[in-house]
């Protein structure tokens, strides 16, 4: 098994090399990071927790974490790419087949979630889209919304209701292209603009039985049990590197940024050092929420699913938090893209209104604390 330490000079090399000169003309355009996502792959990087056996490097949530964090300093789309990447081989990994595990460890495979939909908004756990048998074939309909990767991933994690069983929903492997699968419109958002995140449509889409990840009608099972706590530690890591690149950013202005008729750098402020001492507090706070859900997870520990439910609100409403505060100490500078401040900002926005919404969470860990059931 690898070690963490013994993937990160690689890491690094692609953050500089490839990720970062790239970050900003990728969010101006909507660029999909493909050169960072070929790199990754070539690296061993995107099959970083995919088992030794199947020729990955048998890493767990804490190293995926600490890959997506690192990545999200510098470009939030590449991060959120990663992470979504990281939640569907989670599942591939407890339910896929071999060949697609070794395809994913060899850097041939891009995965992605296909949970979202408009009829159920953030209730991503009860689908709408539909699964019938046809033969030894499976036909999926289904109007999807905000898909991450949704033209470049090689497969999707897919939810429908059950083909035959009782339940809220089952999960398949859905190849992509596939015939019947169709961008319904590109992605043209306020931030994260590289991540292509799109609308799909299903008509009559084939895919064999054998595509079934896990038992029909177990769906809602896997979405609790793997997707959920890989979504949410990992997504609140995309929010905390957001954070970590603000406050650098904002702390490097401030200590250049000179009155020169008063001799003094805005640093030298009372008032702009206690801006950015409270980011800093603010988004450490959320990292130690962070590393002790992981930990709690690792250990299982009875509040590890409450810490699950923490972590994305707790690091979205951090990130939120402190590129606001961030624009507001870097000023006009902070409007001009070349600072990156007003990128972080965008970015920042997102995992918010990513289901489950920090709103639904905010419900469920008022269920949670109140002893009432989440569903």
């Amino acid at each position: 098994m690898a070690d963490l330490s013994n993937v990160l000079p690689a890491l690094e090399r692609i953050i500089t090399g490839v990720v970062e000169p790239r970050a900003a003309r990728l969010d101006a355009d909507a660029n999909f990071p493909v050169e960072a996502i070929a790199a990754l792959g070539e690296s061993g990087i995107l099959g970083l927790t995919i088992p030794v056996a199947d020729g990955g490097l048998g890493l767990g949530l804490d190293a995926a974490a600490a890959v997506v964090g690192r990545v999200a300093q510098v470009c939030g789309s590449t991060a959120m790419v990663l992470c979504m990447h990281y939640c569907g081989t989670a599942v591939i990994v407890a339910h896929g087949d071999a060949a697609t595990r070794r395809d994913i460890a060899a850097g041939r495979h891009l995965s992605t979630l296909a949970f979202s939909e408009a009829g159920s908004r953030s209730h991503f756990w009860a689908p709408l889209s539909t699964a019938r048998a046809s033969g030894e074939e499976i036909v999926l309909d289904a109007r999807k919304s905000w898909i991450t990767s949704a033209r470049h991933a090689t497969a999707f994690v897919w939810s429908s209701q059950p083909a035959a069983a009782e339940g809220f929903s089952t999960l398949w492997l859905v190849p992509n292209p596939r015939a019947g699968l169709a961008i319904v419109a590109p992605y043209n958002g306020l931030g994260l603009r590289g991540n292509d995140s799109a609308p799909l449509a299903a008509e009559g889409v084939r895919i064999p039985e054998s595509a079934r990840l896990g038992a029909d009608g177990k769906g809602f099972d896997l979405m609790m049990g793997i997707v959920l706590p890989t979504f949410n530690v990992l997504n609140a890591a995309v929010s905390l590197g957001i954070c970590d690149a603000a406050i650098a950013a904002t702390a490097a202005h401030a200590t250049a940024t000179r009155h020169e008729h008063a001799g003094s750098s805005l640093a030298d402020l009372p008032t702009i050092r206690a801006y950015i001492a409270r980011m800093k507090l603010r988004a450490d706070l959320a990292h130690t929420l962070l590393a002790d859900t992981i930990a709690a997870l690792a250990s299982g520990r009875a509040d590890g699913m409450l810490r699950v439910l923490q972590v994305k609100a707790a690091a979205a409403e951090a990130a939120i938090d402190v590129t606001t505060t961030a624009m507001r100490v870097c000023g006009g500078a902070a409007y001009r893209k070349e600072l990156g401040v007003e990128r972080a900002f965008r970015d920042a926005q997102a995992a918010s209104v990513m289901g489950p919404t920090t709103d639904v969470l905010y419900d469920f860990i008022g269920k949670a604390v109140c002893g009432l059931p989440l569903f």
